[in-house]
């Protein structure tokens, strides 16, 4: 008789870096249990000891399938942690407060879109605010529904935004667990620590973003899907992922960069099967039953509230938030003194959105595995370019490198102009590749070179005791050949402080002029940081949209 069929060494490693995931973020938890939820407390210990006892297994086991046994081990463990650090923070931030407030207010028959509720984030909980660039605060609800019609049934869980963090954990928890299903064997570790290890996308869902919801119901769309429709067939699996899709583009916004890309690249493959009529036939399928899901799932808004509604999904894209994220902005917002030009920014992005789509389906042959990665490179240039709008479908990364390598788009539909086809093909498709994202980088140095139209200039500072200033005095000029309304705040690291309330001096600045203006901190006092903190100045304006930064001395008292 043969032996057993030992497991690859790699198989080996893949499951013990997801078993050593597990370890991150784990210590909080269990601290914060163990002095008033020993049940809880206990359920970490006992995962604690399962991390264990499946690291030293994956090591010794002799037979793939014992292998196999472990991976389930570390998901199921995996599950208990999700679990067990959810029932010890699951108050959440800013996105499930708003969704649970509106679960309610749908279940109380009133409309959920256009509804500030700023009482929300003055509880004394540290619930983040959204300032924008006209110097208040976005208190509105500003997602699809599916999270808030999840939510509203589970509105009996818990006080503040529990009820959004349970939906957004559970959505976590499916994803892992179908990702962990769907994939081959020996990948299966690696879904359990890209969903639930590392201790990354499970703070989201406790945080409730609808964004966690948006990725798990794109998990079945992107597993395989260069298959989707092979043959002429949609079937239903086929089916089943269109409507995951309309699903998910009815969760959160992000799925809507996605996908184009999907389909772009389902077309290919499908085109390069069955032709074009064929495959424009089976493309229009898939799109029919994704808008059916997803006007479903908006319809009882669409009717009872439609201007708000369609107000309401767009709020991303027009709430003019300030710049914010770890992208390109940075430059305009921590390494020069502002820009005259942040709306370029934006308008950089789109454009490296549409040429990267372009250049995608130039190239589908080469970048079809790439499709799940590459709608989010034109969040980079975007003037909120926070690392979350990455991190969260990192998880689809992963399922689609497993499921959709490069071989599966040997035989797709290329568009060849005759420019590409030539005898100087290759450098023909370089600068091709080249002039499509040359736009978006053009327009990103267009923003990032803006000069800042506003200087300021510390004049006056009021004190209630030598470390707590109470108000301060600048001198403003405005530089540009407009008139300005500024608005203000003090910034003394990384994000936006609340704005100062401007208490003297006009609240337009004309051009080529200069002003005194007299500063309330937003709470009445702002006491001074250590003396090697740096301390930033910075008025934003809404029309332009304009960034001015001055660095101010504040010195405590030696």
């Amino acid at each position: 008789m043969s032996a057993p069929e030992p497991p690859a060494q790699w198989h080996r490693i893949l499951t013990l870096l997801a078993d050593i995931s597990l370890f991150i973020g784990v210590r909080p938890v269990w601290t914060q249990a163990a002095s008033h939820r020993l049940v809880v407390a206990a359920v970490v210990c006992l995962c604690y000891a399962s991390i264990l006892v499946c690291g030293v297994l994956t090591l010794v086991v002799r037979r793939a399938r014992s292998l196999a046994r472990i991976d389930l081990a570390v998901l199921v463990t995996a599950v208990l942690l999700a679990l067990s650090a959810w029932s010890v923070f699951h108050t959440g931030g800013d996105e499930a407060v708003l969704t649970t407030q509106a679960a309610k207010e749908l279940v109380a028959g009133h409309p959920i879109y256009g509804q500030p509720w700023p009482w929300l984030f003055h509880t004394g909980q540290g619930v983040a605010l959204t300032p924008t660039v006209t110097g208040g605060y976005d208190y509105t609800y500003g997602y699809p529904p599916l999270e808030t019609l999840l939510t509203a049934p589970l509105l009996w869980i818990g006080h503040g935004g529990a009820p959004a963090t349970a939906v957004a954990t559970g959505a976590l928890i499916a994803a892992a667990i179908l990702m962990w299903r769907l994939l081959p064997t020996q990948w299966r570790s690696a879904a359990t620590m890209a969903c639930l290890g590392l201790g990354l996308l499970p703070t989201y869902g406790r945080q409730g973003y609808p964004a966690v919801l948006a990725m798990a119901l794109l998990v079945p769309v992107v597993i395989r899907w260069p298959r989707i429709g092979r043959g002429g067939r949609l079937g239903r699996a086929g089916i089943a992922q269109a409507a995951c899709l309309g699903a998910a583009c009815a969760a959160q916004q992000l799925p809507w960069f996605l996908t184009p890309f999907l389909l772009a690249g389902i077309y290919a493959m499908r085109r390069g099967e069955l032709g074009a009529r064929q495959a424009a036939l089976l493309l229009s399928r898939i799109v029919g039953v994704a808008v059916t899901v997803w006007l479903l799932i908006n319809t009882y808004f669409i009717v009872h509230e439609p201007g708000t509604w369609l107000r309401g999904i767009a709020l991303p894209l027009t709430q003019g938030a300030v710049v914010h994220g770890q992208g390109l902005v940075d430059i305009s917002l921590y390494f020069t003194n502002g820009s005259d030009r942040l709306d370029w920014y934006s308008h950089a992005s789109m454009l490296l959105a549409a040429g990267l789509l372009a250049v995608f389906v130039l190239f589908v042959r080469r970048l079809g595995p790439a499709a799940t990665v590459l709608p989010w490179c034109a969040f980079y240039l975007a003037t909120r370019s926070q690392d979350g709008y990455y991190l969260l479908m990192t998880p689809l990364w992963l399922a689609s490198a497993v499921t959709a390598p490069i071989a599966e788009f040997r035989d797709a539909w290329q568009p060849r102009p005759r420019l590409l086809s030539g005898p100087h093909r290759r450098q023909a498709r370089v600068a091709a590749a080249v002039l499509l994202v040359t736009p978006a980088l053009a327009g990103a140095a267009v923003a990032a070179t803006g000069a800042p139209p506003m200087t300021m200039e510390l004049t006056g500072v009021r004190r209630a005791v030598p470390t707590v200033v109470t108000r301060l005095t600048i001198r403003v000029t405005n530089a540009s050949g407009t008139a300005l309304t500024p608005h203000y705040t003090l910034t003394t690291g990384q994000g936006m402080s609340r704005f100062w309330s401007q208490v003297g001096g006009p609240a337009t600045l004309p051009a080529h002029s200069t002003e005194t203006i007299e500063l309330r901190p937003p709470d009445g006092t702002f006491t001074l940081p250590h003396k090697q903190v740096r301390i930033r100045v910075r008025a934003f304006t809404a029309t332009p949209q304009t960034l001015s930064s001055s660095d101010i001395r504040l010195r405590l008292p030696d």
